[in-house]
């Protein structure tokens, strides 16, 4: 059997930009989960999952004491209203060896957080916490983001944005993007600049692209 962690581990130099390549659109959360304080390194560990229904985030503080060292705790609510978590539950989790928090949702104390050094990934800070009333299921699939997420997926998040990998798929796409890197750090700029622009040409002369130069313009005289 494959070791989740550490396979986590191997994709913390994988920047997100590469994995998209290979993973495409689907794969990516959406634009609204973002890192929350500037300079917030790469993270990358296998997804446990916690449901929040709205106003309410009992189950992410109950994760933070069930999740493995190395965990990337991913939140579904979509709530905006209520914070998920503060600045005691995000230390906690660092304590505890929680890599990241990655939430369709928002939290409280960024200034505890940032100075702790804990990353987070979510939609953004609100004052009020949430109540804690609904107890839902750990670790099942959950969407955040707009992704779907399982348990043991290996999350990855950057300045870039969030990508989910498939468990399934993690020695494969992490084989991919290595030959990727390797491939573009062998490759000069020079280089990629002529591959690049006869791809565009091409791209153009296919659609019926006609290059006009400055003597060819159509005149704006009357």
């Amino acid at each position: 059997m494959c070791d989740i962690t550490g396979s986590g581990d191997a994709f913390r130099d994988i920047p997100t930009t590469t994995l998209a390549d290979l993973l495409g659109r689907e794969r990516v959360m959406d634009i609204g989960i973002r890192p929350l304080w500037p300079g917030t390194p790469r993270v990358a560990g296998p997804a446990f999952t916690v449901r929040c229904p709205r106003g309410d985030n009992l189950m992410l503080h109950a994760a933070i004491h069930r999740a493995e060292p190395g965990s990337v705790i991913v939140v579904e609510s979509g709530d905006v209203d209520y914070a998920l978590a503060g600045g005691n539950v995000c230390a906690v989790a660092k304590r505890r060896g929680v890599a990241a928090f990655v939430a369709d949702g928002v939290i409280r104390d960024l200034a505890e957080v940032r100075e702790m050094g804990f990353p987070v990934f979510a939609r953004g800070v609100i004052p009020i916490p949430g109540a804690k009333n609904v107890v839902e299921p750990l670790n099942v699939e959950v969407r955040c983001g707009g992704v779907r997420v399982s348990p043991g997926d290996i999350v990855v998040a950057d300045g870039e944005g969030v990508v989910v990998v498939p468990a399934d798929r993690r020695e494969e796409i992490l084989a991919a993007a290595r030959r990727k890197l390797a491939k573009e750090a062998a490759e000069t700029l020079d280089a990629w600049e002529q591959a690049h622009r006869a791809k565009i040409d091409a791209l153009l002369a296919e659609r019926g692209f006609a290059e006009h130069g400055p003597s060819d313009a159509p005149s704006t005289s009357r």
